[in-house]
C-alpha cells in the first residue's frame, strides 16, 4: 500500500480544499400555490407534487 514520502503542509492542503464550499439552497416556486418548494419535493402548502395532489391536506378552521 502507498504511504506519503513527506507530510503535506497546512498551505498545501488548504490551497486543494479551497473549492470545497457549500452551497446555498435552492427553491422553486410551486405552480399551484406559489408557495418556495425545494426541488423534487411535496410541496408542504398545498399538498401537490408535478401537478398532482400526493398529500391530503386537512383545512383548518
Amino acid at each position: 500500500m502507498a504511504v506519503p514520502f513527506r507530510k503535506v503542509s497546512n498551505t498545501r492542503g488548504r490551497k486543494r480544499r479551497t473549492h470545497y464550499k457549500i452551497s446555498e439552497n435552492v427553491a422553486t416556486t410551486c405552480p399551484k400555490c406559489g408557495e418556495a418548494v425545494r426541488p423534487h419535493r411535496v410541496c408542504k402548502n398545498c399538498g401537490t407534487y408535478k401537478g398532482k395532489t400526493v398529500v391530503e391536506k386537512k383545512e383548518e378552521e
